[in-house]
């Protein structure tokens, strides 16, 4: 499974809870001609359908919807239904499934201010967490140099800090062209200035080892303070093991700068 929900596609998400609020007049009925919604309904009409049934507990009838919806073009019914499969969510698991659906979305590309741009950004960094890792018995295999370029094209155009960070991973690491220190730390730098706490956390360790032991232990204290539940385990092990090698006076002067730093307001 691998499914990237980014800012972009999350606002997306609320404004679209907003307006068709305005337009859903109490529960749908099953997916049927009596409900009103048909296969030959228009596209978004399906996507209002397939949504509210989604949030009713109504899967089954939210995969319909979506699915016919998305045989008319719709993206973000296609992009829900990638996500359903990535997540076996309605549907059975199925990652080549999702691949497929996430790769459609990325070929169509967007207008400067379309207003799929968060489904086409989520489009490229599933896509890119794909080949990445390669999915299992499919025909997509482990390509870490369009990893890269698709990790690059969502952190530069799109300023997306998740793309940024783990760009900054892959350069780090040499995975898919050549290691850079430098060019890492420039997308660490970028991706914990807009609020990734995983980045905070990498950037710390990165200066850490070059020498800045008290501002590096600083920044991964304070990131572990800031990360979600699934980054804590390798944070924690980066600080304990920056916290055992440090002397005591820059522990202290790392806690004291942990404190007072002020996280992903762009300083």
């Amino acid at each position: 499974m691998y499914k990237f929900q980014s800012v972009p596609a999350k606002l997306l998400l609320l404004g679209l809870v907003a307006s068709l609020a305005q337009t859903h007049a109490g529960p749908a009925a099953a997916f049927d001609p009596e409900s009103g919604i048909t296969k030959e309904s228009g596209p978004f009409d399906l996507f209002k359908f397939g949504f509210f049934s989604y949030k009713e507990g109504r899967k089954r009838d939210a995969v319909e919807a979506y699915r016919y919806a998305a045989e008319k073009g719709h993206t973000g019914s296609r992009w829900a239904l990638a996500n359903m499969y990535a997540d076996g969510d309605g549907v059975a698991e199925n990652d080549f499934e999702a691949f497929k659906i996430y790769s459609e979305i990325a070929r169509e590309g967007i207008e400067p201010g379309s207003e799929n741009t968060g489904y086409f950004v989520n489009a490229l960094v599933s896509l890119a967490g794909y080949y990445r890792r390669g999915i299992p018995g499919s025909p997509v295999k482990s390509d870490l140099t369009q990893a890269r370029q698709l990790y690059f094209q969502a952190a530069s155009a799109f300023g997306v800090p998740e793309a940024q960070f783990q760009l900054a991973r892959m350069i780090l690491q040499g995975e898919g062209g050549a290691a850079n220190v430098h060019q890492a730390k420039k997308w660490l730098n970028r991706a914990r200035k807009n609020g990734h706490a995983g980045a905070l956390g990498l950037f710390g360790n990165v200066i850490f080892q070059e020498g800045q032991y008290a501002q590096g232990l600083a920044f991964m204290t304070a990131a572990l303070d800031h990360c979600a539940p699934k980054d804590r385990g390798w944070l924690q092990e980066l600080q304990e093991r920056a916290f055992s090698l440090a002397n005591e006076n820059d522990r202290r002067v790392a806690v004291a700068l942990a404190q007072d730093l002020r996280f992903g307001d762009g300083n």
